[in-house]
């Protein structure tokens, strides 16, 4: 990614998007406070420097999919291109480099069941050359997930700038994908701006039935879109994945603080294995992550242990390559 010097409307625009993904751009504009056109140019040059996406995605519990978080440990000279391999698979998503590079972590979505020999990947590791070490755990419990909780806490927009930018239903819910549902979420997972021409080209379906197909799909929550952003944006330079084994009683607390109460928490959710409590937390420089670590983090209850991997690069977000990008990257 390019240097590129944000300022409030980037973070608002940001926000504005995190809310509702295909809002148009006179709208977002006529909430902030300015024109369209400014919205729409401010947009196209944060796609360009490859500070923001917006990405269509499908619900895993409403799919029945169950999610692994998988950790690959390698040897120096293999873990990129492990890594770039794993990152090209259609079932993997958030597949980093941490720990100076020897780690490897992603995320799997498996359909139905929660065994390991439902998930490919799981199978082919253990055989990879100069792969030494797979752990796979099952994610039972989400806190957290997304650029949303960060924007949240940072108050990038007001109150009644969020209510008016916040998606509503205006559909009746559809819970079930047809095929042309399903080519329509490949284009959106690769954009989730794609226009409804678009859409309706590969569909074979009138723009009216386009339309009315993505309010169902959004309100049956097959459908939701996401922004995927340099963390940057919002002013963290350091990004770090946090392992926790925390006392059975308290992991629903501890997970629920870290989620409502850590402004430096992006990801937070509850696992099968050892440590049973996994984040994503972002901080301004090192020495603020010291202070989280030692302070806010400190006092949870019940965490026994801490294990931290600085991520080092971000190879794949929830659904785009990212060919040379930085660890700073969004949830």
């Amino acid at each position: 990614m390019t240097s590129h010097a944000f300022d409030d409307l980037d973070r608002r625009l940001l926000h504005a998007l995190q809310l509702d993904g295909r809002a148009s751009f006179s709208r977002i504009g006529e909430v902030l406070g300015v024109s369209g056109q400014t919205i729409a140019r401010r947009y196209t040059a944060l796609r360009s420097h490859g500070a923001l996406k917006v990405i269509g995605l499908s619900d895993p519990d409403v799919l029945g999919e169950v999610l692994w978080l998988t950790r690959v440990r390698c040897t120096p000279d293999a873990a990129s291109a492990v890594a770039g391999a794993i990152a090209r698979r259609d079932d993997t998503s958030w597949v980093q480099l941490t720990s100076g590079g020897t780690e490897i972590v992603c995320v799997t979505r498996v359909p139905g069941g929660n065994g390991e020999e439902n998930t490919p990947l799981l199978q082919q590791l253990p055989h990879t050359p100069r792969v030494l070490d797979v752990t796979a755990q099952c994610v039972l419990n989400v806190f957290l997930g997304g650029g949303e909780g960060l924007l949240r806490k940072a108050r990038v927009l007001t109150g009644a700038q969020v209510e008016e930018l916040t998606w509503t239903a205006d559909a009746p819910p559809r819970r079930e994908m047809s095929d042309q549902d399903c080519a329509m979420l490949a284009l959106l997972r690769a954009d989730g701006r794609t226009q409804i021409a678009e859409l309706a080209e590969s569909t074979g379906w009138s723009q009216t039935t386009v339309r009315r197909r993505l309010a169902e799909l959004r309100a049956g929550g097959l459908l939701r879109f996401s922004v995927d952003f340099d963390h940057r944006m919002l002013g963290f330079g350091v990004h770090v994945l946090l392992w926790l084994a925390v006392e059975p009683a308290d992991l629903e607390m501890a997970g629920r603080l870290m989620a409502e109460e850590h402004p430096e928490v992006a990801y937070v959710a509850a696992t099968t294995g050892r440590t049973n409590l996994v984040a994503g937390v972002v901080c301004t420089s090192v020495k603020d992550l010291y202070g989280y670590l030692t302070r806010r983090l400190a006092v949870l209850p019940g965490v026994r242990e801490i294990e931290t991997a600085p991520v080092v690069r971000t190879l794949k977000s929830a659904t785009v390559l990212n060919p040379g990008r930085p660890g700073a990257t969004g949830w």
